[in-house]
């Protein structure tokens, strides 16, 4: 999945129909449905390398205490967007998918906070059966990106940050994603102005 990186993710600003309120309700995917209070922003990737940048990009705006959320379908790049934000935390440690462990800790090597990566895809309850992990005590100092969280993790934080990755499915190669960024409570009203 190596091409090359030619070009800038492209970047729109999702505004609901009508809307003059630029802080309105945005459009969101009909899986996640209207969050009342988010702010959205939709941007297109066209590569792995790109997504990778993307994560790098987002890294600059997260600190301790924030929850990321992935959804995507399998391939979506869910993984190699954390990768990016790996290196953009500067974390130790290969970012790689946590499928088999359900989570990674990987402590900052530039006294910045940790990442701790989890892959619930395997895990059917909701918070009940994530209390094993302990992610409630690790979110103060750390951020922690949580793949297939959808349904699982909400209840940790009210501000959480969603990110929803939409490619083409079946026999393609394309590598065009739609990526959905929902920030959802106070801690991301800015989060437009932070990616610009």
């Amino acid at each position: 999945m190596e091409a090359p990186h030619n070009s800038p993710a492209a970047e729109t600003v999702s505004e609901p129909a009508g809307a003059t309120d630029p802080d309105a309700v945005g459009a969101v995917p009909e899986t996640v449905g209207a969050v009342p209070g988010a702010v959205t922003v939709t941007l297109t990737v066209t590569s792995p390398e790109q997504m990778q940048d993307l994560g790098r990009r987002l890294a600059r705006v997260l600190a301790p205490g924030d929850l990321v959320m992935l959804t995507g379908e399998l391939g979506a790049g869910k993984t190699t967007l954390t990768r990016g934000l790996g290196e953009g935390l500067g974390v130790r440690g290969a970012v790689t998918s946590p499928t088999f462990v359900i989570a990674r800790v990987h402590p900052s090597l530039v006294q910045g906070p940790a990442l701790v990566h989890v892959d619930a895809y395997r895990l059917g309850g909701g918070l009940d059966e994530m209390e094993d992990l302990d992610l409630d005590v690790s979110l103060p100092e750390s951020v922690v990106v949580v793949e297939w969280g959808d349904g699982k993790v909400e209840e940790l934080s009210e501000d959480r940050l969603r990110v929803l990755i939409d490619r083409a499915t079946g026999d393609t190669d394309d590598e065009r994603r739609e990526v959905t960024l929902v920030g959802i409570g106070a801690r991301w009203a800015g989060l437009r102005e932070a990616l610009a």
